[in-house]
């Protein structure tokens, strides 16, 4: 595998990205094309945006008139990849909403850095060539590969629940 360029940015001013945030995404990126196996440079662009981008963005692309936790726009397909003029391969883009994934993560019970993980390598897998949408055998390779991925980098769901604090008794 060659480098991996991740473009990160945050276009939005509803929640405050976490220390350490960035380079996790980096770290999932590369983990995935590792695990694939992927030849050659690659880049990819990865975007916080807050609810009501993501919503609009939906609506636009997918005619879904709702929030999501994050999209996914490949620029290749069946391995073919726009380059650009040192050859590097153009993924595409990954769309977080960081007020989703927040929520997200309380109603699951782990923590944010697990689901901002999640996301990563799951819309990585979608530029890659993946596809859960019809379900069955293809949603369950998705699956075991996003929990293989995840566990390499130690951030396994066995690992990353959050544990509520319990309050002291009181004597």
């Amino acid at each position: 595998m060659g480098k991996v360029k991740v473009l990160i940015s945050n276009k939005q001013k509803v929640e405050k990205i976490p220390v350490g945030i960035r380079m996790l995404i980096r770290r999932c990126c590369h983990a995935v094309l590792v695990e694939e196996k992927f030849e050659g440079d690659a880049e990819v662009s990865v975007s916080f945006v807050d609810d009501t981008e993501i919503h609009r963005l939906n609506k636009l692309h997918r005619n879904i008139d709702k929030s999501t936790d994050v999209l996914s726009f490949p620029l290749g397909e069946n391995g073919v990849y726009d380059k650009d003029e040192t050859g590097t391969k153009q993924l595409g883009d990954i769309v977080i909403s960081i007020e989703h994934a927040i929520a997200q993560a309380k109603t699951y019970g782990h923590s944010l850095q697990r689901e901002v993980g999640y996301l990563t390598i799951h819309s990585m897998l979608h530029l890659l060539g993946y596809d859960h949408e019809n379900g069955g055998l293809e949603r369950r390779k998705m699956r075991e590969k996003e929990e293989q991925i995840l566990g390499s980098l130690g951030i396994s769901r066995d690992e990353t629940f959050v544990v509520p604090e319990v309050e002291p008794e009181k004597k």
